[in-house]
């Protein structure tokens, strides 16, 4: 059978340093936190924090970031180790559904290893032309699924004959994902029971970012909406928060940490706490949610706080992920 026009899948998701050790996190946050659209600025701004960066972040950082990878760090990275999963089970299901048709599966990271520029070199010379790339963010924003495009786009100015690639914007809304996020909430409250209140927490991202359209913070309080309706929860019994803010500018409100540590002194006792935005568990969920975030719940008063896991591979995300390669790239099943 001819290679040629193959076509691929690739989960993309952030990144990972390779290591929890310093060198290797100021190697990936020099990566991550030198991209333009993570750390907004030109002229002298952009100087001005570059300087910061290398002067400042990559000196103290890096120390403290490990330690707190080495919290949760076993053979290798909780996001690489579920990203291959992740992989494994989407090509599984594919080749259930569509049989020798099915596209191939790999996986990519917009910083570190494996690079997503690298992992199209490597499906062009071993003969895919056509490859959907499937960010692993459900809701869209300019700092996360737009620099995958920067990439795409910085790839294929280098090619005499293009890539036929697409990429799948956004999933925030799609009845799938409210569908997963609301069993994976269900089978945990079947399990212990329901909790004063439900807390959605996203990745922040800075207000000013917001206000110059970035469409995330709407997407997910979209989301928001649509799991609890898909729950019948009342107003009352959840709410969204923003997390992992950095740096002295202010970000998207309310801030999870600042939003447990008052709840206990309102009545709210017990609490479940989920990431929807988070496809796969990583530093921020296991690290900075199940347990930094958990000591602030408790010491204010709290008497109960349990982390809902994120979908990671889950068969109903998995089932999510073929849907998406469905109706995205229907149109490729069965030309290889």
């Amino acid at each position: 059978m001819s290679q040629s026009g193959k076509a691929a899948v690739v989960l993309v998701n952030l990144g990972t340093p390779d290591k929890a050790e310093p060198g290797a996190v100021r190697r990936f946050l020099k990566e991550f936190l030198s991209d333009q659209r993570v750390v907004e600025g030109k002229g002298l701004r952009r100087l001005l924090w570059l300087s910061v960066l290398n002067g400042i972040v990559l000196n103290i950082r890096p120390k403290k970031v490990a330690k707190a990878y080495a919290s949760i760090w076993e053979d290798d990275s909780p996001m690489r180790k579920i990203l291959d999963k992740q992989v494994a089970e989407l090509h599984l299901l594919l080749q259930q559904q569509y049989g020798d048709h099915a596209p191939d599966v790999f996986s990519a990271m917009t910083y570190g290893k494996p690079g997503l520029s690298q992992r199209l070199e490597k499906l062009s010379s071993s003969g895919y032309q056509k490859i959907l790339l499937v960010p692993m963010y459900p809701q869209y924003s300019a700092t996360t699924t737009a620099p995958i495009y920067d990439l795409v786009a910085r790839y294929q100015l280098k090619q005499r004959s293009v890539l036929d690639i697409r990429i799948v914007n956004s999933y925030y809304d799609h009845p799938a994902y409210i569908a997963a996020l609301a069993g994976q909430i269900q089978e945990f409250r079947d399990e212990q029971g329901k909790a004063d209140k439900l807390i959605l927490s996203y990745h922040g991202i800075p207000k000013e970012y917001a206000d110059k359209g970035d469409p995330y913070p709407e997407q997910c309080h979209q989301t928001s909406v649509l799991l609890a309706g898909k729950m019948g929860m009342a107003d009352t019994e959840w709410m969204t928060t923003f997390q992992s803010r950095f740096g002295p500018a202010q970000w998207m409100e309310p801030y999870t940490d600042k939003t447990l540590e008052a709840l206990p002194a309102k009545g709210v006792k017990n609490i479940h706490i989920v990431c929807p935005a988070f496809s796969a568990d990583c530093l921020e969920t296991l690290e900075e949610i199940a347990i930094e975030n958990r000591e602030v719940f408790l010491e204010a008063g709290g008497d109960s706080y349990d982390y809902i896991p994120a979908l990671n591979a889950q068969a109903s995300f998995i089932d999510l992920l073929a849907a998406l390669v469905k109706e995205q790239a229907g149109d490729w099943v069965g030309e290889r």
